[in-house]
């Protein structure tokens, strides 16, 4: 008689941890994301909303909105309706958003209206690993060398 490992019935109700930060290893890369952006002055890298708008729909705080795209950048989820379906199951940024999830428009509209701003953060990043010894100010050279070729799956 054969045997296979069965999983448990998903009727059946369980004893999980009702805390998400139960979820999330110390050692988990989301809170090295959640610290670095929590201690930035989103105001002074040129991030607009900063400040809640009296009237109107509440907005998402920058904050949780860069939280998302730094995940994506680093888990290599560049589309933002997939970031929209990832804020809704997964349990990283379920944890690093507050169990936020915003709509693919507004974090395509995020990425758009603040490329400046990210790009200070991205700077303000770099000055962090060089205060930290984790970079050396060591030449870095890329390759970006394009050749014009003429290939084809049938030439192989």
């Amino acid at each position: 008689m054969k045997r296979f490992v069965e999983g448990d019935d998903r009727k059946q109700v369980a004893l999980l941890p009702e805390c998400v930060d139960d979820y999330i290893g110390q050692d988990n890369p989301v809170r090295v994301i959640d610290a670095f952006v929590d201690e930035l002055d989103l105001a002074e890298l040129g991030f607009d909303g900063t400040t809640p708008a009296m009237t109107g729909r509440p907005s998402y705080h920058p904050g949780v909105m860069l939280k998302i795209y730094i995940y994506g950048y680093l888990n290599r989820i560049p589309s933002s309706r997939r970031l929209e379906r990832e804020c809704q199951r997964n349990v990283e940024l379920m944890w690093l958003t507050g169990r936020l999830a915003p709509d693919f428009k507004t974090i395509a509209d995020f990425r758009r209206n603040s490329g400046a701003a990210i790009r200070n953060v991205c700077r303000r990043f770099v000055e962090l690993c060089r205060g930290l010894k984790l970079l050396s100010s060591d030449m870095v050279a890329i390759d970006g060398s394009k050749f014009k070729a003429s290939n084809s799956r049938d030439r192989n």
